[in-house]
């Protein structure tokens, strides 16, 4: 019996051994969704381990530029997909736009704050803290944010009360916690939480398109296991239910 055990042990160690990894860089908004397709994909594929990172686009984007262990990149915008292949860390022929999200304003599920997404609504005075978001400069969420709040006039009134944070999730969790009065976050990330309600939507005229696109990074080109995997991503009929299940639409 000890050398069936042992045996056994063994076998475990040596197809762990085995296991073929694919790392995914993902944008945070993503969390959800790639977890359940992650552990669906695995159960379906038991030789294969997915090892997710998830943060803002621009953090990931960076990470892969340098050289950190990547073989698929899901952004949550255009531009630091763009970035990585300028920078020759993503082949232009693999990008595939899969996904479209909306923008939202939310507030803890309390809260009286009303909103209207045109340029005479007074936004400003409509909240008396804080607003939380994305950094403006670099996270794909507070980029779209500061497009909306530009386009509707409303970016000079909330001089030195906009929160900057390092994802959109990040903005979701201080609105929870009610340290910021509102938040602008994207549509997905609101509707799992129950501790927010969305206030209203920014026109999609106010921003650029929330478009996340998604591909093999040139470390993973020569990874089979990742080029399966994308296949699945973004072509499998389950993992497409798992993407609208969270909220978002299919390109």
């Amino acid at each position: 019996m000890k050398k069936l055990i042992l045996s056994g042990i063994t076998l475990t160690m040596c197809m762990a051994a085995h296991a073929d990894t694919v790392r995914i860089y993902a944008a945070a908004s993503l969390t959800n969704a790639i977890n359940e397709i992650s552990s669906l994909y695995e159960k379906k594929y038991p030789d294969t381990k997915i090892v997710t990172s998830y943060a803002a686009s621009s953090t990931l984007a960076k990470q892969v530029e340098v050289g950190a262990p990547s073989d698929i990149f899901f952004s949550a915008d255009q531009d630091w997909m763009d970035y990585l292949v300028k920078k020759q860390k993503v082949s232009a022929s693999q990008v595939r736009n899969l996904l479209v999200n909306e923008l939202v304003v939310i507030a803890p599920q309390d809260s009286k704050v009303i909103f209207k997404a045109v340029p005479q609504f007074n936004f400003a005075q409509s909240f008396n803290g804080h607003l939380c978001t994305g950094q403006m400069e670099s996270v794909p969420v507070g980029k779209y944010a500061k497009q909306s709040l530009i386009k509707l006039h409303w970016l000079g009134t909330l001089n030195n009360r906009i929160v900057g944070t390092d994802d959109v999730r990040s903005a979701l969790a201080f609105v929870e916690r009610g340290e910021c009065d509102v938040g602008i976050v994207y549509k997905t990330d609101a509707m799992i939480s129950r501790k927010v309600k969305i206030l209203g939507t920014f026109p999609e005229n106010s921003h650029g398109p929330i478009s996340y696109p998604v591909a093999v990074t040139k470390q993973g080109e020569s990874n089979k296991d990742a080029q399966k995997l994308i296949q699945f991503i973004t072509k499998d009929h389950q993992a497409r239910i798992i993407f609208e299940k969270y909220g978002f639409v299919l390109n």
